[in-house]
């Protein structure tokens, strides 16, 4: 990711008493362009205030206001979905900036704006003192702040990851047989096999051994495009040898999706198995 953004000031102002999702991911956020940010928390902006006011205030950065804004598909906009329209693509780039904006932020838009069920959004919600505690919401905000810190900075981190993996993973797709992808080392490769031809995918485990996982139908559904035989799913390996023929065939997930052999040649064996046989 660029993370290469002007202008993010060092002073922000947002609302005070209880929190929710949007301003505690919209702060969070900031923190991350901006380790020098600081917020000020309170129930009116001060007239000389300078720095980014979001979620209070009737601005740029609030969705409090009759006008508010929705998205095209209708998702109306929270304090986090406005922030990063106007940062996410400049740090993240625009394709992944609108992934993300799919993906996670718009759930907890919507549950801001409308009150529905979100376990993330009531997950945060839950760091606000109860109705009986003495503790200080702006205490617990800041408590609130450092966990949604570290829950963005492990997804840019594994963005960052799928980014550096995706070349390898399109130089294994073009030299492979569009079947069987074998992927050594692992790298994140669901992003650019799913809608290919390839059935399933081959790595080596650091459990050791070599593990061979089927290919989804969709980004949307997880039913395989080929499954491994149902009388393996969940099966003891020396039954799975013996169903198979594979020495080394010792692992198959009960929902059916993973299996692991020893050597690299019967991981291969089982997959090759597996579409031989459609799945059956």
């Amino acid at each position: 990711m660029n993370r290469d953004i002007p202008n993010i000031p060092k002073r922000g102002f947002t609302h005070g008493g209880k929190f929710h999702a949007d301003d505690v991911f919209t702060t969070a956020f900031l923190k991350i362009l901006n380790p020098k940010f600081k917020v000020q928390r309170g129930y009116e902006v001060p007239e000389d205030f300078q720095g980014i006011v979001y979620d209070i205030g009737r601005g740029e950065f609030d969705h409090h206001q009759a006008e508010k804004e929705y998205r095209d598909n209708g998702c109306p906009y929270a304090a986090f979905g406005l922030v990063w329209r106007a940062f996410g693509p400049a740090f993240a780039g625009e394709e992944e900036a609108a992934i993300f904006d799919e993906k996670f932020i718009q759930p907890l838009d919507e549950a801001d704006n409308t009150g529905c069920d979100n376990m993330l959004s009531t997950i945060i919600e839950e760091f606000n003192p109860g109705w009986d505690s003495k503790e200080s919401h702006d205490i617990c905000f800041h408590k609130a702040v450092n966990v949604a810190k570290v829950i963005l900075q492990n997804h840019f981190r594994s963005v960052d990851g799928m980014v550096r993996g995706q070349q390898i993973v399109r130089d294994a797709m073009a030299a492979g047989d569009g079947r069987i992808l074998v992927l050594e080392p692992y790298v994140p490769w669901k992003r650019e096999v799913i809608g290919s031809t390839y059935q399933f995918v081959m790595y080596s485990s650091k459990r050791g051994g070599y593990s061979i996982q089927g290919v989804p139908k969709s980004q949307e559904d997880n039913g395989l495009v080929c499954d491994f035989p149902r009388e393996w799913w969940g099966a003891e390996p020396d039954a799975l040898q013996e169903m198979s023929g594979i020495a080394t065939l010792h692992f198959c997930h009960a929902n059916g999706f993973l299996a692991s052999a020893q050597s690299r040649e019967d991981a291969l064996a089982a997959a090759e198995y597996a579409i031989a046989h459609g799945g059956e």
